[in-house]
């Protein structure tokens, strides 16, 4: 398997795999591969499979970033700024190599859609950059509508040890797709707030999640991102809006809506440039939230952010 090149283009692969063999020997080939073209090689992969490369590679693991992206990328939104560019805007003057995967067995369906986005999205964040970015999907474990979407966010697949073009590649169609429109909880406290409510805003936001069990970090994480996000609504979206809290599968989540529209796809997923004052605050809800969901309209938008108990 070779995704080699010495230009400033983009690559962006996807691997199907069926074994924890077949991985090893594909993901380890391509690290060595990036090693022996003097390329700094980064692993972000749920932990099972980190492991899998790191042994695979032997004492060559030493010159490699190794990253959980259980962790590292529990929020999807969060690995294209705090995994992806982090790694390649520190090597920003050579061609990088990334093995990313973001999708595994297990992530919920709520997850599922801004894993989607977030594949499409790499596409567009590195648009001419000197970057190789392979991404392993489990062909065994993994959804069949998973493996379509793979298809279409990516413009080239791997298979077999073959690589080839995907006919399907359409990333722009994926993020449009999973633009779903976001139903609250039946039972979701709701408050309007305007310009001069922001304060009472937070503050009902915050009592809220705290008599649903955050604590802590996550409560303050919590206050945060209410306090960026009714912000913005007042700055961007039209002067007001509405903020909703209830509890879904052990975690509390936070809305907010306002008649703005998001027209950069690539909003909160850009890490600040140097000296930049403002523009932040959906960047900085995808750092503190275990998840974030996004849906806008020529009509409004609304910004969903999850915290686990």
């Amino acid at each position: 398997m070779s995704t080699a090149t010495t230009d400033g283009t983009f690559t962006h692969p996807a691997l199907f795999y069926r074994s924890e063999a077949e991985y090893t020997d594909r993901t380890v080939a391509f690290v060595r591969e990036g090693l022996a073209a003097d390329e700094p090689v980064a692993v972000a992969v749920p932990g099972p499979n980190l492991e899998l490369v790191r042994a695979g590679l032997g004492t060559d693991a030493r010159d490699v970033t190794f990253l959980d992206m259980t962790e590292a990328g529990r929020n999807p939104g969060r690995i294209i700024p705090g995994v992806l560019r982090a790694f390649a805007d520190t090597h920003a003057r050579t061609r990088v190599r990334i093995i990313g995967e973001p999708v595994w067995a297990g992530r919920s369906d709520a997850e599922y859609p801004a894993c989607a986005q977030h594949e499409a999205l790499i596409n567009a964040a590195f648009a001419g950059r000197a970057a190789t970015i392979l991404c392993p999907y489990d062909k065994t474990r993994l959804a069949a509508d998973v493996l379509a979407d793979a298809l279409v966010t990516h413009p080239t697949v791997i298979t077999g040890g073959s690589e080839r073009v995907s006919p399907e590649y359409d990333w722009r169609a994926v993020v449009s797709r999973y633009n779903e429109p976001l139903g609250r909880a039946p039972g979701a406290d709701v408050l309007a707030f305007g310009s001069a409510d922001l304060p009472e805003a937070r503050r009902f936001a915050v009592d809220r999640a705290a008599a649903l069990g955050l604590t802590g970090r996550r409560l303050q994480d919590a206050e945060l991102a209410v306090s960026e996000l009714t912000t913005n609504s007042v700055v961007h979206g039209g002067g007001d809006g509405t903020v909703a809290v209830w509890a879904e599968a052990g975690q509390v989540v936070c809305e907010v809506r306002d008649a703005g529209r998001i027209t950069d796809p690539l909003a909160g997923r850009r890490p600040p440039e140097h000296g930049q004052i403002g523009g932040r605050g959906l960047l900085l809800v995808h750092y503190v939230a275990d998840l974030v969901r996004v849906h806008t309209t020529d009509e409004g938008t609304a910004v969903r952010f999850y915290l686990g108990v």
